[in-house]
């Protein structure tokens, strides 16, 4: 059901230009988030402990230990690093680095005047939640399929005739037959008979795929809490998601035969997308102290309803030979290419249950002497939905079927997934060090796709005066997988990547 599906998405997909898949979930979901130095050096395992800005975009509820007003300013920078095996062949040093934001606003904290046990707190901040930031590359010999294939399935499931392989699928189908990548074949009478691959996938070929990804997950956010006797504390967040993503890929076939009269040399696919979205969503969550030193909380993050506008151009040059020689198709050469698309995606909801341990718990945090914290949080990543916007190309069936189908694939590929932080600081005051970890769970179904994130962090920070500096160093290490094609008739083969970033955080605040 599952091929089947996947067949009716690429023949939609190469039709009308739609560059959402089921690759997007993971994009948008599936990340270790940003935030301030203190933050990040503790695991982000700050929902129950709070009394730091980044509480807006775990627990709301920590903004409620803020009796003060605060600034806080988070910049960071990123060092990415990649290694791939893609059919048994070794790749690396796929890098690329980037400046960051974290957790970067301002916090209103103070007393509620109709009620003297009472505080209250007020942020506004921004945060890069996530860096799209990243370069892959792998390659290998491969004798079994070829992405040629998946056009070869598209004109056999759609039973195009010749006018249809010409025009109808110009980001896919009609790249391919215009290069000469596919082949029309013809019956004894000159009718058509079908069609072929010209790509000698018996004697193998060398594949290659390089990704150049840009951009990031920003979020503006708007935080509340209310502090009832430093007993119960209430927050809520409504946030803005704002995305802004840039993906240029090049993939090649190159034969491995040295012969000139098999007409097939090389083929080469590229695709630039670029991607802009922006949305809502909310965080409601609670904090409870049943004794001073005990804290224990839980958070509810709606899902986030965002609006993209999808830009894709896409070509294909293949050299045949003595055949056709070198033929080259550009989606901008067919009038009927959809370039620009729009849609609406909800993203999965979460849910945070967290406890933090304060050594010596007294109202003046100059002398407390520490902190444990942790948070267990689910991820429903099946529960991701691609939608088609308003006025968009609404009440189209096929429309409507290729949102239906990709959704279905969504629920059978993905299922819910576990994160775990943990983290603890130590003071000697002024100082502090801290140090934390967080493990992500995999977020795919087949337990064949092995992937899993990974962070380690520590740092030390300074408060003295109303002002403090922190300084975290993390290190992620991301394991996760990559399909330079889909097929329906063949299993998929695909690159297991390896992934470590480094980010350097630097955290400086001013209480006013």
């Amino acid at each position: 059901m599952r091929k089947f599906l996947l067949l009716t998405i690429g023949i939609f997909l190469f039709n009308y230009g739609f560059s959402q898949n089921v690759d997007d979930v993971v994009k948008n979901a599936w990340f270790i988030p940003n935030g301030t130095a203190r933050s990040t050096s503790v695991g982000g395992a700050i929902g129950a402990l709070g009394g730091d800005i980044t509480a807006t975009y775990v627990n709301p509820a920590g903004l409620g230990f803020y009796k003060t007003r605060e600034v806080v300013l988070s910049p960071a920078v990123l060092f990415n690093n990649n290694k791939s095996d893609y059919r048994g062949t070794s790749a690396g040093n796929a890098k690329k680095s980037g400046f960051q934001l974290g957790t970067t606003g301002v916090v209103f904290g103070g007393k509620v005047n109709y009620d003297p046990n009472k505080t209250s707190a007020f942020s506004i901040s921004v945060n890069q939640l996530a860096s799209y930031n990243n370069k892959i590359h792998y390659n290998g010999t491969n004798d079994y399929s070829s992405y040629s294939e998946q056009y070869l399935e598209q004109l056999i499931a759609d039973n195009a005739d010749i006018n249809k392989a010409s025009n109808d699928y110009p980001f896919g189908a009609s790249l391919a037959f215009f290069s000469y990548l596919i082949d029309s074949l013809s019956g004894p009478g000159g009718e058509l008979k079908g069609y072929r691959s010209l790509v000698p996938v018996s004697t193998g070929t060398v594949q290659q795929y390089d990704e150049t990804d840009g951009g990031g997950l920003y979020e503006v956010s708007f935080g509340f809490a209310s502090n009832s006797k430093d007993k119960l504390l209430l927050g809520g967040s409504i946030n803005i998601p704002l995305s802004f993503y840039t993906q240029d890929i090049t993939y090649m076939e190159t034969d491995v035969v040295p012969n000139v009269n098999n007409n097939f040399n090389y083929s080469a696919f590229t695709q630039n997308h670029k991607l802009n979205g922006a949305g809502i969503n909310g965080r409601f969550g609670i904090i409870y102290r049943p004794q001073p030193s005990l804290r224990l909380g839980f958070a509810f993050h709606t899902p986030s309803f965002v609006s993209y506008t999808d830009k894709l151009s896409a070509e294909i040059t293949t050299d045949t030979e003595g055949y056709h020689g070198v033929q080259t198709s550009k989606s901008s050469d067919f009038s009927n290419a959809v370039h620009e698309a729009h849609y609406n995606e909800i993203t999965p909801y979460k849910l945070v249950a967290s406890a933090a341990w304060v050594f010596q718990e007294v109202e003046n945090v100059k002398l407390q002497k520490g902190f444990i914290s942790a948070d267990i949080e689910y991820v429903n990543h099946r529960g991701s939905r691609f939608l088609q916007q308003t006025g968009n190309d609404g009440g189209n069936p096929e429309t409507d079927n290729y949102y239906e189908s990709l959704n279905d694939v969504i629920k059978s590929y993905y299922q819910g997934a576990f994160n775990f932080r943990l983290g603890g600081e130590v003071k000697f005051s002024p100082f502090a060090v801290r140090l934390g970890a967080a493990y992500y769970g995999s977020p795919y179904d087949d337990k064949n796709l092995k992937a899993n994130q990974i962070l380690v962090a520590g740092g030390f920070g300074y408060r003295n005066h109303g002002m403090f500096i922190d300084l975290t160093l993390a290190q992620t290490f991301n394991k996760d997988v990559s399909f330079p094609y889909r097929l329906s008739d063949k299993a998929n083969t695909f690159a297991t990547l390896n992934n470590q970033r480094m980010n350097i955080l630097l955290t400086v605040g001013f209480k006013f």
